[in-house]
Parts: structure tokens; C-alpha cells; sequence
């Protein structure tokens, strides 16, 4: 386990060597939200019965945090390591493919989680929470910080040039997660934009992870946690299969 254990800590320290940019940037950016649409809208939307807006709006953006870190996490270390041409100290050691994936996911779940709970902290300060069922609250974020680091994974070993790795996140990751009801309930919006919101993985994420705050959410958690495991499960075999056949890496 000793490269394994090398790996997940190099991973970790990368990230954790410009915490002002991996770290605070990201929670300077939810405060941000949470002051625009938070001191727009507070007076004039009720969500969910007796939740003002505010506090209905801070999940969401923990959760938006959670998702964009762990996804920039492992998509800009592998795609950096190709296109400077370290990667090679990381496939010369006798890593299984199963290391490499877990070293690189782990530490994408430790940056999400990481930065999760700096912005939960610091709007605490400023907006009153309840947490209903704290356990769903912890499987949502781990969870979900697991998919994303997946999905960045897959993505930096696909990708050849930095501006097809942006093109990942800008015209896939950011438009999934603002449209997956971090700013509002998606019981809100006309019924065929209901639908399409159904087929947002990202929308399962978001509404279990809220309902560990409040109790109440627009899915049954239960059917939203049973989504978010399977489509985790089915990253983690296209991942593991790029790893283990070489895919962009050894080739």
C-alpha cells in the first residue's frame, strides 16, 4: 500500500500547496452568491414551507462547491502530468490500475469535502441551518465528490490540450451543475423543464444533499441516493478500464 499511500498524499499536497487558489478562491466565490442572489431574492421566495430562501440557498452551493472541486481535482492533475510529461513518475512505479484510481479519486473527494465544509462554516455565520439527517448530509458529499473525481479522471486521461479539458468543464460541468436546482426548486419551473431536470444526475446530487439539512426535497432520497450510486458505479468502470488498458496514458 506504500504507493498507493504516496500517491493519494502527493495528490492531497498538490492541491493543498495553493489552498488560497484550490481552497478559498471557491468558498470566496459561494459567499459571493450567497450575498447577490441571497440579498435579491430573500424577501420574495419561500421554497420550501417555513425554509427561508437564504438558508434553502446555502446547500446548494455547498454542494455546487463539492462537485466543481473534486471534478478540477483529478481532470487538471492528470491532464497537467501529460502535458508536461511527468505522468511518467507516476506509471513507472508497479501501481495497479485500482491505485492509481484510488489515489486519484480519494484526494479529489478530500479537496471537495475539504472545500464543502469551509463554505458551510462560513455561511453559517451569517444564515441560521438545521441539520435534519447529518448522515445524508455525509453521503451526498462523499458520494457525490466520489462521481465527480471520476468524471474529471476520465476527462484529464481523454483530454490532449487544455482548451479540451476547459471545454469539458464549461460546456458540461458548470451548465449541469447551475441547472440542477442549486438556485431554486425545480417544482418551480414549467413541467417540461421539470422533466429534463430528471435526467440531471447533478439534480439528485443537490436535492439528497439538501434534504439532510431540511427533511424535505423534491425527490425521495432514497430513489435520489440509488441514482447518484449507479451512475458512480458506472464511471468508476470506464475508469478503471481507461487505467488498466493504458488509455491516452501508456500509449
Amino acid at each position: 500500500m506504500i504507493g498507493f499511500q504516496t500517491l493519494l498524499y502527493k495528490e492531497i499536497l498538490r492541491f493543498w500547496k495553493v489552498a488560497t487558489q484550490t481552497v478559498a478562491a471557491p468558498i470566496l466565490t459561494a459567499m459571493l452568491y450567497l450575498l447577490i442572489f441571497g440579498h435579491t431574492l430573500k424577501d420574495h421566495i419561500e421554497v420550501y414551507p417555513g425554509v427561508q430562501y437564504t438558508a434553502f440557498l446555502v446547500p446548494g452551493l455547498v454542494m455546487m462547491s463539492v462537485l466543481q472541486n473534486a471534478f478540477a481535482n483529478t481532470s487538471s492533475s492528470l491532464a497537467q502530468s501529460k502535458m508536461t510529461g511527468n505522468l511518467v513518475f507516476v506509471l513507472l512505479p508497479p501501481l495497479s490500475h485500482w491505485e492509481l484510481f484510488g489515489g486519484y479519486v480519494l484526494a479529489s473527494v478530500a479537496r471537495g469535502v475539504m472545500v464543502g465544509t469551509g463554505v458551510l462554516l462560513i455561511t453559517s455565520l451569517f444564515v441560521g441551518m438545521s441539520f435534519v439527517a447529518p448522515w445524508w448530509i455525509i453521503i451526498f458529499a462523499v458520494l457525490g465528490s466520489a462521481l465527480l473525481g471520476t468524471m474529471g479522471l476520465i476527462a484529464g486521461i481523454w483530454a490532449d490540450k487544455f482548451d479540451q479539458l476547459a471545454a469539458f468543464q464549461n460546456f458540461l460541468i458548470m451548465p449541469a451543475t447551475f441547472l440542477a436546482g442549486v438556485f431554486y426548486s425545480i417544482h418551480s419551473l414549467p413541467p417540461f423543464w421539470q422533466t429534463v431536470s430528471h435526467f440531471n444526475p447533478f439534480f439528485y446530487m443537490i436535492d439528497g444533499f439538501r434534504y439532510g439539512f431540511f427533511g424535505q426535497s423534491d425527490v425521495n432520497p432514497l430513489i435520489s441516493l440509488a441514482i447518484v450510486v449507479v451512475f458512480l458505479m458506472a464511471f468508476v468502470v470506464v475508469a478503471v478500464q481507461m487505467l488498466k488498458r493504458g488509455y491516452k496514458l501508456r500509449h
